[in-house]
């Protein structure tokens, strides 16, 4: 929702409240007329006051994706907390997580993963997407618990995350709805059909 009246805040909660602007502003209007001029007017504060938080809009956007990182942690821990405690029910959990964070925030997920506008090796933006990644790799080292290759390891993990990502990408660009139909399912049987493509990936049972 645009803030178009005057709202109180501390200065401690301005850098967030110009986050929560500049993610609007992003879903309504793209990337390509993204500016942190626009993002201060729906923030309802001055035009110096991005620059002054984030220095340029490089550093917002990149202050942007980070928060999108932990937020994405975040669905995907929600998701795992109403499964059983198992390796693979996390894993699928967590495939679920990653999908409904896509499909939630798609401009912000693009800006994430695609875009060449966040700094990534701005130190909130690297943590925030090691932390992501870091959490991928536990929770795929858990399927196979013992000595397993190096490599064997990292084809694993990279399968992983290029089938969960891929997946992601195709719904929220339309282009897997044709095959799935996931719009005309319940959301139980969309979670099914999720499940089975993850854990084709792997030698485990469901």
């Amino acid at each position: 929702m645009a803030m178009t009246e005057k709202q109180p805040y501390h200065k401690g909660d301005l850098p967030a409240l110009l986050l929560q602007a500049a993610e609007q502003e992003l879903e309504e209007n793209g990337l390509e007329r993204f500016s942190l001029r626009a993002t201060a007017k729906r923030a309802n504060v001055s035009h110096a006051a991005p620059a002054h938080h984030f220095k340029d809009m490089t550093g917002l956007l990149s202050a942007l994706a980070a928060d999108g990182y932990r937020r994405l942690v975040k669905a995907q821990t929600k998701r795992q907390a109403h499964v059983g405690s198992g390796p693979v029910d996390q894993f699928v959990a967590s495939g679920l997580g990653y999908v409904d964070f896509a499909e939630a925030h798609p401009a912000l997920f693009q800006l994430m993963f695609a875009s060449e506008k966040p700094d990534r090796s701005h130190p909130d933006f690297a943590a925030a997407s090691l932390d992501a990644y870091g959490k991928l790799e536990r929770e795929v080292a858990a399927l196979y618990p013992g000595d397993v290759a190096a490599d064997r390891r990292t084809i694993l993990l990279m399968t992983s995350w290029s089938v969960v990502h891929g997946l992601a990408e195709l719904i929220i660009s339309g282009r897997a709805e044709g095959p799935l139909q996931l719009s005309s399912r319940t959301p139980d049987e969309r979670d099914a059909m999720i499940r089975a493509i993850l854990l084709r990936v792997h030698e485990v049972k469901s």
